[in-house]
């Protein structure tokens, strides 16, 4: 794991150590995976989704003016699975969810359903999988070729968090364990793993990542104490019919989902502000070691406040986003204030981005404090991030 040469010995070790901490953990995620007993929510026996490939439209549902109604018959080619090879009819209903605008060569998604010898054929959706991955390793190789070895350092902790969040913070919620409690473990993790990619061993290292969990959690607690004085949780949230029917079948905690995932999504925006505030602390006191730890606090105040602009809009406006569809029907039906301001809808998305945002906020004098009081520990002559503090 290569971000700087390590410059002696114990560098060595310590990476070697992380490496085989690494290893580790995979396994115990494989091992804690395999033993996770789901129940099925939908009977699956016999039906499985199967790629295809449309080579004959055999009744087409378009009609003179443009538009589609009804159904498709169409002849398809699977392409992969127990049926790989085989042609077959297949239905395709019209729908903006569902099936696909389909003519001869467009690639789908069917659902193969069997019983006693016969099956049906039915379009699921466009099969975009591949259109996917392409745009992703775009993403990725620009990454790492603007970023250079930080870049792919960086990609790196994406896909570690990537598999944390898709292999330990969702299971361990259905499972039942507190969903603060797995939000906060896969924060702490990622948080941890993504500083030293980036930083390695090192004082700034530290503190970033102190003062992320800090501003994180600080979030998570804000949303949970003005949730509960607006009655707003993740009971209230628009797939609650869905998230029962979850909840009945394991031992999902569904009311404290919501806020968890107000820490999952604040830590982005909050790691950035908290690695820049401690690194900017850090190069200071490397050149003028004279400086107090209120001086450098105050430093780390003024770099913050640069950032508290951008990085809160950054936050509100993922949040806003993610509402458009409200906001266009608020708007549409000129729905009145009190009613705007009563719904669910609204004030979760409120919560959401005041909350992630004051945890960015709080992160500055978190991680200024922390700074500033770990490195002015060091006198003069002492080493700092291996580099030594100028008396």
């Amino acid at each position: 794991m290569a971000f700087q040469r390590p410059a002696n010995k114990k560098e060595w070790i310590g990476h070697l150590i992380v490496s085989v901490l690494m290893v580790l953990f995979i396994i115990f995620l494989v091992v804690f995976n395999l033993g996770i007993q789901k129940t099925p929510m939908l009977p699956n026996d016999g039906m499985t989704f199967e790629k295809a490939t449309v080579v004959k439209v055999l009744e087409d549902n378009l009609s003179e003016d443009g538009t589609r109604a009804g159904s498709q018959r169409l002849e398809v080619e699977i392409t992969s699975g127990e049926y790989r090879g085989t042609v077959c009819e297949a239905s395709n209903m019209a729908g903006y969810l569902y099936g696909a605008q389909c003519e001869v060569g467009t690639k789908v998604i069917v659902q193969v359903s069997e019983y006693e010898g016969d099956f049906s054929v039915s379009v699921y959706n466009y099969d975009r999988g591949m259109t996917l991955y392409i745009l992703v390793g775009l993403f990725l190789v620009v990454l790492c070729m603007i970023g250079g070895r930080k870049g792919v350092m960086s990609a790196a902790s994406l896909v570690f968090t990537f598999v944390c969040i898709i292999f330990l913070y969702v299971p361990l919620m259905y499972l039942g364990y507190s969903p603060f409690f797995a939000a906060t473990l896969v924060v702490i993790l990622t948080t941890l793993v993504t500083m030293y990619f980036i930083g390695g061993f090192s004082i700034k290292t530290a503190c970033s990542v102190l003062g992320t969990i800090a501003g994180v959690v600080v979030a998570g607690l804000i949303a949970m104490i003005f949730g509960n004085l607006s009655h707003i949780s993740g009971w209230n949230v628009s797939e609650i019919e869905t998230m029962i029917v979850i909840g009945q079948n394991s031992k999902l905690q569904i009311g404290g989902m919501m806020f968890s995932g107000i820490l999952i999504a604040s830590l982005g925006a909050v790691m950035d502000v908290s690695m820049s505030v401690a690194s900017t602390i850090n190069e200071i006191y490397l050149h003028n070691p004279k400086l107090t730890a209120k001086q450098l606090f105050t430093a780390g105040i003024h770099v913050g406040q640069d950032m508290m602009g951008t990085m809160s809009n950054t936050l509100i406006l993922a949040f806003t986003g993610g509402s458009i569809n409200t906001l266009m029907i608020i708007y549409a039906y000129s729905m009145p204030y009190l009613q705007i301001m009563n719904m669910y809808d609204i004030g979760i998305e409120i919560l959401q981005g005041i909350s992630g945002t004051l945890g960015v906020i709080l992160t500055v004098p978190f991680v200024s404090i922390i700074s500033a009081v770990w490195m002015t520990r060091k006198k003069s002559g002492q080493k700092i991030d291996g580099k030594r503090v100028q008396g």
